[in-house]
């Protein structure tokens, strides 16, 4: 008599290390979407996931002070239906709201986080060596 094995629970954690170039915000959104197929809150949580996943990931590319080399680290976690993404790198300097201008052409990733994200902060990464900086986004602040 064949035999047949319960499905496994979608993950509800999961990182992964990408390369300091500018293909890698689309390969970090490509992750996030692949860790919540399965979630019944990624239409509501995606959308909003990847735009703030990008802004990090490319304020790590762009801004990140580290020695040629050095890798990002993405991480995403599930909790009680809130979505925590993180991007490690290894620049210990925390990020700072600023005001642009209306002719700049950069300079408002981190407002958009501050906007969009139900909270968000960095942190020193453990063991000294830089940073990560982290935001949560509700399914109900995602969909509205």
């Amino acid at each position: 008599m064949r035999k047949t094995l319960p499905l496994s629970p979608a993950p509800t954690e999961h990182a992964c290390w990408l390369p300091r170039h500018r293909k890698s915000p689309g390969a970090a959104r490509q992750e996030l979407r692949c860790f919540l197929a399965d979630h019944p809150d990624s239409e509501n949580l995606l959308p909003t996931g990847e735009l703030l996943l990008s802004e990090l990931v490319t304020n790590a590319i762009q801004h990140a002070r580290t020695a040629r080399g050095r890798l990002i680290q993405i991480r995403f976690r599930l909790v009680c239906g809130l979505l925590r993404i993180e991007v490690h790198d290894a620049d210990s300097r925390t990020p700072a709201l600023r005001d642009a201008m209306d002719s700049d052409e950069a300079g408002r990733g981190l407002l958009l986080v501050h906007e969009l994200a139900q909270s968000w902060g960095s942190c020193p990464r453990r063991g000294g060596i830089g940073k990560f900086v982290w935001c949560h986004i509700s399914p109900e602040a995602a969909a509205a």
